[in-house]
């Protein structure tokens, strides 16, 4: 509920701070005293849009403050936990107004978008006046609300869940016709295609491996050519070209025929070039056998590199024949083989998918036709609740109605298969038509509160305004208003500004909007008022300006009346 209220800086209110408790609070006031611009001020933190002219004379800007007090579990929570707003007991919302008409707005000292905090005061407060097109009123709304009445919550959820079924069973049915009619366009290509890359069976890091085994293979080959040529160098195959080792022996030869014919001196050094040879063609031969080791261990497949490097090149030609990576062409024979087999089993999966829609239309049939039953037995309960309630508020000749209109199929969904509409005839012999377009500002503000008293139970708003919803009644009329206010406020908090003194007299609260003149300008204020105050109050708005006891007697009566209500002698 409002908990608390505070003004600075609007048209006539320099710094208001008010404070509100629950049950039935009255506003009253002269004309002009500035009822209006408190309800103004209260629509600016609720999102309502700003003026310029809102800002008072000698002031930069106005600010309004509006602190609420929800239940925890309702659901203004769940949407400030969805945009991310700090979370408390206490829900703040507070809106500046600049001078040239620029606005900012805040929840919980968040800043926050205008529409954002629209969206919240609408989940906290509802104001009604007489001249608005009250949400009642609007065919649109009206279904939503005979569900929440009749607790229909449950029901309407199943066919919701129902018709999302019978929905998503008719686009698999629409797709897989579509696939199919596209199938058989493509059928004879989808065949060659997919037996193409099932004689290939490409893998999806095939060509990875065959790369690095590619690599491999020609680093190999290369290996194994340095080792012939080498070989090559020590001992040619070819006798008439004689390696290194042969040299090496001729000339060990040359020098052992010559190895006895010198003196001691040279012999010694003759024997060491001798033996430096020998060791060379010992080296040699070694190094020729570890070279004939290594080229036998290669065991090297010119045939494998030639296999490798033409799968490799087929993989690569049928990537670009179908305009994919390699890696993906075996995702694409997934998909291709997957495409040819619904071909051929297309009559079948449409027969399947036609019988699903067929037992999904039938369930949201069935589900569709309790919740208009639960509707029917819901409109006959408001219909008699709403008609207890019009009497007393002079609409005795009146007989409201609701009427569930069959949809065409065409219209059917989520909400089932009816409309709901608030019919109303104000006068005997006149046909039932809708409330918009028959009852006046007066009748519908009345009508509007029999609705609200019998639905005020099943509404998550925790506050309403009626902006003089007793307008253009009195007596008797004005009384049962009064009471059907102060009924409405044992469930959820009411504030009413009102003339009426039949009115104010059901109120749990009392608040005086007052306006002062000083010298340069006109400052409005509230009073909270004592039991002696309101009697006071309650006489002036019975006799005027002059205030009589008469008229303070009949104000004691009318405040009787309240507290006889109260002690539940009515």
């Amino acid at each position: 509920m409002l908990t608390e209220l505070s003004i600075r800086g609007v048209i006539l209110i320099e710094h208001l701070d008010m404070s509100f408790r629950g049950g039935f609070t009255t506003l009253t006031g002269e004309t002009g005293a500035g009822k209006s611009i408190l309800l103004d001020s209260l629509g600016l933190a609720l999102g309502q849009r700003s003026q310029a002219g809102l800002v008072a004379a000698g002031h930069e800007q106005a600010s309004v403050t509006a602190c609420f007090a929800p239940a925890p579990d309702h659901p203004v929570y769940a949407l400030l936990a969805d945009q991310g707003i700090d979370q408390a007991e206490e829900i703040i919302l507070r809106r500046l107004v600049m001078k040239d008409g620029r606005s900012r707005a805040y929840v919980n000292d968040q800043t926050v978008s205008t529409g954002l905090q629209r969206q919240i005061g609408a989940l906290l407060v509802e104001i009604q006046g007489q001249h608005e097109q009250l949400g009642l009123l609007d065919p649109a709304q009206q279904g939503a609300i005979l569900d929440t009445y009749g607790g229909l919550g449950r029901i309407k959820a199943r066919v919701t869940q129902a018709w999302t079924d019978c929905q998503a069973a008719r686009t698999e049915l629409r797709e897989a016709m579509a696939t199919e009619a596209e199938n058989r366009k493509d059928e004879d290509w989808l065949r060659h295609a997919v037996e193409e890359l099932s004689k290939s069976s490409p893998e999806p890091d095939e060509e990875e491996r065959l790369a690095a085994e590619r690599l491999d293979l020609q680093q190999q080959e290369r290996y194994a050519a340095a080792i012939a040529s080498a070989m090559s160098e020590i001992a040619p195959a070819e006798r008439r070209t004689p390696g290194i080792a042969a040299r090496v022996r001729n000339a060990l030869r040359a020098l052992e025929r010559v190895s006895s014919n010198h003196e001691s001196g040279r012999q010694r050094a003759l024997a060491e070039a001798m033996a430096t040879l020998m060791r060379a063609e010992e080296t040699l031969a070694e190094a020729e056998t570890q070279l004939t080791r290594l080229n036998a261990d290669l065991d090297l497949d010119t045939r494998k590199l030639e296999q490798v490097e033409e799968r490799l090149f087929d993989l690569r030609a049928l990537a670009r024949k179908h305009n994919v990576a390699v890696p993906e062409l075996a995702d694409l024979h997934t998909r291709l083989a997957a495409r040819l087999a619904s071909v051929e089993r297309g009559e079948a999966l449409i027969g399947e998918l036609s019988q699903r829609v067929a037992t999904a239309r039938r369930h949201y049939e069935q589900v569709a036709a309790d919740l208009s039953a639960a509707r029917q037995a819901a409109a006959t309960r408001l219909t008699r609740a709403v008609a207890e309630q019009l009497t007393p508020l002079r609409l005795g000749k009146a007989r409201f109605s609701v009427d569930l209109v069959p949809l065409a199929e065409a219209n059917w969904g989520a909400n089932g298969v009816e409309s709901a509409q608030f019919l109303i005839a104000t006068n005997p012999g006149h046909a039932p038509a809708p409330l918009a377009k028959v009852v006046s500002g007066g009748e519908s503000s009345r009508l509007l509160l029999a609705l609200k008293v019998v639905l005020a139970a099943a509404s998550t708003i925790p506050t309403l305004v009626f902006d003089e919803i007793d307008s253009g009644v009195g007596g008797a009329t004005a009384a049962a208003v009064g009471e059907r206010l102060a009924m409405l406020a044992q469930s959820v908090q009411v504030l009413a500004v009102t003339h009426s003194p039949q009115v104010a007299a059901f109120a749990g609260s009392h608040l005086r909007i007052l306006k002062q003149s000083t010298r340069d300008r006109a400052v409005t204020s509230v009073d909270v008022l004592a039991d002696a105050e309101r009697r006071e109050e309650i006489a002036r708005m019975l006799a005027g300006e002059t205030v009589t006891e008469a008229a303070r007697s009949a104000a004691d009566v009318l405040l009787r009346t309240r507290e006889q209500m109260e002690q539940g002698l009515l």
